[in-house]
């Protein structure tokens, strides 16, 4: 099925769910009074996107989404729980109220803008190649014929797609479910290629020192934001404001460079 058929049959499932799911906010209530009457600030995530939100040796959610988040969380004067979800299937997770919002290397998009209430970029990204050190990639040029893989319901696929040089050229392209996955499989010579998100790449590389390189070329640039309820963008204003106070105060400088060595941040 392509890709603007599946687009639509989502858009129509969450206007559907929309008109007729129920609310936790009472009359004249808003979001943010909502959330801090829960007590608790649910935070949906692939929690297989180092370092942004993945599971450590002790398989404890951890990154640096994660820790932004707990501290949004903490001066909301709310706990955080972090919630994995089927990142083919976030925009219904959040819009049947199972999480708060999607903030997880989330690549703000105008098809997802249809669907959700946006932040502004806290991070900038790159889509890009990785390959094995010994495959004789050197550019996107040389992946003629080549076997591609990517994340399934991720940014990358839009790249690729967009991409039409790239696309047509190669011989075949396969969806996994997560970036480890796809770069497992890289290992073992299962696919040539892995076009993923360059702050995913470069962490995973620098940690597993596996034999791949990335393709100095990118496919595609974009932001990361956190996506909200359209029906809420109280609260969305309200983590962004504290995001904003954070970047201030010296803690977002704090939490980058604990995962980044600098301060990546794009928030002013």
């Amino acid at each position: 099925m392509k890709k603007t058929i599946v687009a639509a049959l989502i858009m129509a499932a969450l206007v559907a769910v929309t008109g007729c799911k129920k609310t936790n906010k009472k009359t004249g209530e808003n979001a943010v009074d909502a959330l801090k009457a829960r007590g608790t600030f649910v935070l949906g995530l692939d929690d297989s996107f180092p370092p942004l939100g993945f599971r450590n040796d002790n398989n404890e959610i951890v990154g640096y989404d994660i820790d932004l988040a707990k501290e949004v969380a903490k001066r909301l004067g709310v706990d955080f729980r972090a919630q994995p979800i089927d990142w083919d299937a976030k925009e219904m997770e959040l819009e049947t109220g199972k999480i708060d919002c999607i903030w997880n290397g989330f690549t703000i998009t105008d098809e997802r803008k249809n669907a959700l209430s946006f932040t502004e970029a806290y991070l900038n990204n790159d889509q890009i190649l990785v390959v094995r050190v010994d495959s004789g990639i050197n550019s996107l040029s040389d992946v003629s014929g080549k076997i591609i893989g990517i994340q399934s319901g991720s940014s990358a696929q839009e790249a690729v797609d967009d991409n039409a040089s790239f696309s047509s050229s190669i011989s075949k392209l396969i969806m996994f479910k997560d970036n480890i996955t796809a770069l497992n499989d890289l290992d073992i010579g299962g696919v040539d290629g892995v076009v993923m998100d360059s702050v995913v790449a470069n962490y995973s590389i620098a940690q597993t020192k596996k034999p791949f390189k990335v393709i100095n070329e990118s496919l595609a640039n974009e932001g990361y934001g956190i996506g909200f309820r359209k029906s809420e963008p109280e609260l969305r204003d309200a983590v962004w404001e504290i995001l904003k106070e954070m970047q201030k105060d010296g803690t977002v400088t704090a939490i980058s460079q604990r995962w980044f060595g600098r301060d990546i941040s794009t928030i002013k």
